[in-house]
């Protein structure tokens, strides 16, 4: 989009890397403020919401109807694909290491909420399932579990990889992929063109920022630290003890509610 004007508010998807308090973005990774949020709220859709989008909805082309489980439920990424799944029309099922994290997962729509600190959760999925399996995995972890998202998988299912935070190389039985007609995919964001995150982020504009402006699709903030303590909002991100998104605030007038 190159019709945007100076001086018209936007939350825009922006090159990583680093912060900064002033930032340069193609005008077509510019999105408008959805009714409602503030400045705050609105910094926390982009990234998140284009990343679940391009691989909950494109690639693993998760329908209504069919069952979806999400790791890492109560982090920014994992309560976005909550609610993306649930607006879907999928029964969600997802993990996370806290009592309170499984009560948030839970608020924003999961339907199934399992410790896996303390429960195997690959047995639990195989009894919600009546033993079918999922029909999608959204997965951040990796390795170890690699090869339980593929036991866990139902016939046709898909398994999308997002991220290895537990390691990308792992010894893996590979038979469930062809006995099940598995699909094993994933992707990452920052690596597509410019013209691809401008034609992700138009969907988005078209299908979920309506959902955003009327209250039905939501982030979650857990906390904001201006930018000079950007290290301890690193600590906090690194001790997994936040649920939702972690924002850096660059200016004392921003919008926090």
């Amino acid at each position: 989009m190159d019709s945007w004007k100076i001086g018209e508010t936007v939350c825009a998807l922006t090159p990583g890397g680093g912060y900064a308090e002033e930032v340069a973005a193609p005008a077509g990774h510019c999105m408008p403020i959805p009714t409602g949020l503030s400045l705050l709220k609105a910094a926390a859709l982009p990234e998140t919401y284009i990343t679940v989008w391009a691989n909950l909805i494109e690639r693993a082309q998760l329908r209504q109807g069919e069952t979806v489980l999400i790791h890492g439920g109560s982090s920014g990424i994992g309560i976005t694909a909550i609610q993306l799944a649930k607006w879907a029309g999928a029964t969600v099922i997802t993990t996370a290491g806290a009592e309170n994290k499984l009560a948030a997962c839970r608020a924003v729509g999961a339907d199934h909420a399992i410790n896996y600190k303390t429960t195997d959760w690959q047995a639990s999925v195989k009894d919600l399932t009546n033993g079918k399996g999922v029909n999608v995995v959204l997965d951040m972890v990796g390795g170890p579990y690699l090869e339980k998202n593929l036991r866990s998988l139902a016939l046709e299912g898909r398994l999308v990889q997002i991220a290895f935070l537990q390691g990308s190389k792992v010894e893996i039985d590979w038979m469930p992929l062809m006995m099940k007609r598995l699909t094993f995919t994933g992707s990452t964001l920052r690596a597509r063109s410019n013209e691809e995150k401008a034609r992700l982020i138009g969907t988005l504009r078209n299908v979920i920022w309506p959902e955003l402006s009327a209250g039905r699709l939501l982030p979650l903030i857990d906390r904001v630290f201006p930018l000079s303590e950007a290290g301890q909002a690193h600590d906090l991100m690194e001790s997994s003890a936040h649920i939702g998104k972690i924002m850096l605030k660059v200016s004392d007038e921003l919008d926090t509610h």
